[in-house]
């Protein structure tokens, strides 16, 4: 993969994840604990063997480029690495970037100096684990000038993406945004192929388009176009990750044998974090004895900023109390520096620095940090921004009526708040 350089998009403004993103960009938002967005695609060019990485940023990034400098300055310029972050420097115009391919042309001098191969272009807001390397062999061994990964969905969903139409081998014939009437897998007719917002090309013919065209998006312009006079090819996403890995062992005898060995679960899993509901649906993916995406395998370790705070503690609550209170939390990810103060906490991704104190039950909750969750509190089903100190007796996600008159609420109920609704608390 020296030959490849990854552009990362990280300059989305959104606003469906409002109000998450009202101070911070939308990679930069918390994952799983510890992490935010971005460290999984950049980790996974990591895994991948990609070490040529550019980051676009756009709107909001303070906090995104002070957790690259702080997490990511892993990289040997001495070898060639590097990992720049490219806000928009009005090269070629007076504009902010206007779309994903009008982020690449504002920086085709970048690449146009740092000239490889292959250019892949990356969301810096998906959750997925994908082995590029697979990616770029596939898109090799096709010839293909371009190749766009793709999930297989169902058909009544897939009016929600950019949905592709391909040909017995894969080779693209048709892209349509949103279509009422989605393009079927041949062979299969309950199922389409959409779109991951990932793809490869090669360098001298992206450069080449670009300079050629005012096109500002991939999706409603380049692909179109590009599928009627070069190769275009459709890399099917959890399709190639379900095969089995052939690895080869060295017996007691020092005989070498060839074995299957098999994918694990996640490793087709993919979600566009674009929505509310799907970010907290993400991060309840992440709990559970086995989860559906898995942080903790050891052969695809998820890199980020670590903080230095003390390790969890859970409290016996029995002093002054006719009722004493054991401080426990169940299926859920508790990051460092939080305290389980006679609370249970079920079903829950916590970031660093949140107290919960006595007598409180918070259940199916994305927690962030620098929270306190006072006495007494029933929490279900919510997303807590950072910073919020929740008084005692706060009832959250048990009266949607009451819920939609102070807080965010999304379709599914899930209940978002933030320090406009509870003031931060400094401890």
């Amino acid at each position: 993969m020296i030959d490849v350089v990854a552009v990362i998009m990280a300059g989305g403004k959104g606003e469906r994840l409002m109000p998450l993103t009202k101070n911070r960009a939308k990679p930069a938002i918390p994952f799983g604990g510890i992490y935010i967005l971005l460290d999984l695609t950049l980790s996974n060019c990591i895994n991948s063997g990609i070490y040529k990485i550019v980051v676009l940023p756009q709107y909001k990034s303070q906090s995104l480029m002070e957790h690259l400098e702080a997490g990511w300055n892993i990289f040997s310029l001495d070898l060639g690495h590097y990992l720049r972050v490219v806000p928009p420097q009005m090269m070629v115009g007076e504009e902010w970037y206007q779309g994903t391919a009008d982020s690449i042309r504002q920086n085709v001098y970048f690449l146009e100096r740092n000239r490889s191969d292959l250019t892949i272009i990356l969301s810096g807001d998906h959750v997925y684990k994908m082995n590029y390397a697979g990616f770029r062999k596939y898109h090799d061994e096709k010839q293909a000038d371009m190749t766009i990964s793709v999930i297989e969905v169902d058909r009544e969903t897939a009016s929600g993406f950019g949905v592709i139409g391909v040909d017995d081998d894969y080779r693209v014939k048709e892209f349509v945004e949103k279509p009422k009437d989605p393009p079927s897998i041949p062979g299969d007719e309950e199922h389409a192929l959409a779109s991951m917002g990932i793809y490869i090309f090669k360098t001298d013919i992206l450069l080449d388009i670009l300079k050629h065209s005012d096109h500002v998006d991939f999706g409603k312009e380049i692909i179109p176009e590009m599928i009627h006079n070069h190769r275009v090819y459709a890399y099917p996403y959890r399709k190639m990750n379900a095969i089995d890995d052939l690895i080869y062992v060295t017996r007691h005898d020092g005989r070498r044998e060839t074995r299957r060995e098999k994918r694990v679960r996640d490793s087709g899993y993919w979600r566009d974090v674009g929505t509310l509901d799907s970010y907290w649906n993400a991060n309840m993916d992440l709990t559970g004895v086995d989860p559906y995406f898995n942080l903790y395998g050891r052969k695809w370790p998820i890199r980020t900023y670590q903080r230095q705070y003390p390790p969890v503690k859970t409290v016996f609550e029995h002093e002054h109390s006719e009722q004493p209170r054991v401080g426990k939390a169940v299926d859920s990810i508790i990051a460092h520096g939080c305290i389980v103060s006679g609370a249970t906490v079920r079903h829950c991704v916590v970031s660093y620095n949140v107290i919960f104190e006595s007598y409180s039950l918070v259940e199916e909750s994305v927690i962030m940090e620098n929270v306190r969750i006072g006495r007494n509190c029933k929490i279900r089903k919510a997303i807590i921004d950072e910073g919020c100190y929740i008084p005692d007796g706060t009832v959250i996600g048990y009266d949607p009526f009451q819920d939609r008159k102070h807080y965010t609420q999304t379709n599914r109920g899930i209940v978002v708040v933030n320090q406009d609704n509870f003031p931060g608390y400094l401890y």
